[in-house]
């Protein structure tokens, strides 16, 4: 019997899934499982949807639900982290700011500007998770990560995080793995692939068929598909421009870099609103604030609806269930892991942290060494690498020098304003935010202290971005159920592309 902990259970589509994968192992159905946010009523909730789903499965599961984290942590073999440090209110704040200052995001949780500070905000409470676990866990605790901004939070743990061990997980590569097989016309499971770099920005540097090569292929194919020529525009020019696929997004991948957002005018030529994802100005905030409304208005109705079942065939992707099943039954499980690097990408900084082809079974995690990245791929990751570098010391740290240096370091932010720009820009979302960045005390202050001196920048405060899209009310959504139900179960919240919706 061992027992997983999820920390910010509150977040109905990622607790669930994983309860759901680790129950359909059989040798896992009688684990003991913990749940622990800091919101009481999410939280009840979550326990409340789970707990029926166990006891209808008839399983020897149990489930318990506390805001207390030590309480949760003690004795627990595995954590989950699922935390979004400042909520939604947060998230606001890191997409509505930086639109003041002409940056545009999709997304703002991995890079850029919101990125960047939503390292700052959960940083501090993932190494407060790794001391709790360091005191109270069980010998040789893991914490498997999936908060955002995944390079930057599992860096601070494996660096700052008092020895525990820390692997970050995300379904990026799998998303990216069924396009490609798609757009070749194949079975994903006889495409197979090597995918590395860093996490949203890996790229899939061999992709072979029955002992044949197809990497050469995959731009043509690409190209000549109908639903991805139109919604993949950013990822087909970078496969163009540098020879790979690159698992991340369009969306998500025209934040990262440089060349994509920069001008208001071009950005709709790059995106597809028909799913968020491929590029909607702040759509991850839109459907995520549409998700959780609807769980907490639709509420009853889950609990009125069937239980979710533990067949092998409900068993979802996600890496986490299959690493304990790994290293629990001793079976081998290969997939993609976000760790240090210590030479894996030989052209990547070894402190950095890459996300790499993996091996699990009893033995424990294994790296294989891949070599070098591709140059071109590993110029623009080492790009992205030193903003992380310079957001996880400002984070741990407090210092605001850092934070302002990240900011002018991100390929889109740099691209778009000039430092006089970041400097006032990271000073407003200090102050906005400063509730959650208590590292950041005297920095706020004086920044408060500089806006109250006068002689700001003017900003565009009524632009609202090149693509931004109506977030529905609870009445909007309820004209149709069961898709706004869809979205506010899944963990991966960008599954179908339907006509766009201005």
């Amino acid at each position: 019997m061992i027992k997983i902990t999820v920390i910010g259970a509150g977040s109905v589509g990622f607790t669930r899934a994983i309860c759901r994968d680790v129950l359909c192992v059989p040798e896992l159905q009688d684990t003991q499982f913990t749940f622990m946010d800091i919101d009481a009523r999410n939280l009840d909730m979550v326990y409340q949807l789970v707990k029926r789903d166990i006891e209808s499965a008839g399983l020897p599961a149990t489930v318990t639900a506390t805001t207390n984290q030590r309480e949760a942590l003690t004795g627990a073999n595995y954590v989950f982290s699922f935390v979004r440090v400042g909520g939604l209110e947060a998230f606001q704040t890191d997409i509505d700011i930086p639109l003041k200052y002409g940056v545009d995001q999709c997304v703002g949780d991995t890079l850029c500007v919101g990125g960047i500070m939503y390292a700052q905000r959960t940083i501090p409470v993932l190494l407060g998770v790794c001391k709790d676990i360091s005191e109270v866990g069980a010998p040789g605790a893991m914490l498997l990560n999936y908060s955002n901004p995944m390079s930057m939070n599992t860096w601070a743990c494996n660096k700052y995080g008092y020895g525990v061990k820390v692997v970050g997980l995300c379904h990026g590569v799998e998303g990216g793995w069924h396009q490609i097989a798609t757009a070749l016309g194949l079975p994903k499971d006889e495409v197979d692939i090597i995918c590395a770099g860093i996490n949203h920005q890996t790229w899939y540097v061999q992709v072979r068929h029955q002992g044949e090569d197809l990497t050469g292929k995959i731009l043509a194919a690409f190209e000549a598909h109908e639903e991805y020529s139109k919604t993949e525009k950013v990822r087909i020019d970078m496969l163009r421009r540098f020879g790979y696929y690159s698992t991340e997004s369009n969306g998500h991948l025209s934040e990262y870099v440089p060349w994509y957002r920069k001008r208001a005018s071009e950005i709709n030529d790059w995106i597809d609103l028909g799913c968020w994802i491929n590029g909607e100005t702040g759509g991850y905030l839109r459907v995520c604030t549409e998700g959780r409304n609807w769980f907490e208005h639709d509420f009853p109705n889950w609990m009125a609806a069937p239980p979710l079942t533990y067949r092998p065939e409900d068993r979802g992707h996600e890496h986490g269930s299959y690493i304990i099943e790994g290293l629990e039954t001793g079976r081998c499980y290969r997939g993609h892991f976000n760790v240090v690097n210590k030479g894996c990408l030989t052209n990547l900084p070894t402190d950095a942290i890459v996300e790499v082809p993996g091996y699990v079974d009893g033995n424990g995690m294994c790296i294989p060494i891949v070599g070098d990245l591709p140059l071109g791929c590993a110029a623009v990751c080492n790009t992205s690498i030193s903003v992380q570098r310079l957001g996880v010391e400002a984070a741990v740290h407090g210092d605001v020098i850092l934070l302002k240096q990240a900011m002018m370091m991100d390929p889109l932010t740099g691209a778009v304003c000039t430092p006089p720009e970041i400097w006032q820009m990271a000073d407003e979302v200090l102050v906005a935010q400063a509730q959650w960045l208590p590292q950041y005390a005297q920095g706020i202050a004086d920044a408060k202290s500089r806006f109250a001196a006068g002689d700001l920048i003017a900003t565009r405060n009524d632009y609202s971005g090149a693509a931004r899209l109506h977030t529905k009310t609870v009445a909007e959504m309820e004209v149709d159920r069961e898709e706004s139900r869809k979205n506010a179960a899944e963990a991966d919240k960008a599954q179908e592309r339907k006509a766009a919706e201005v």
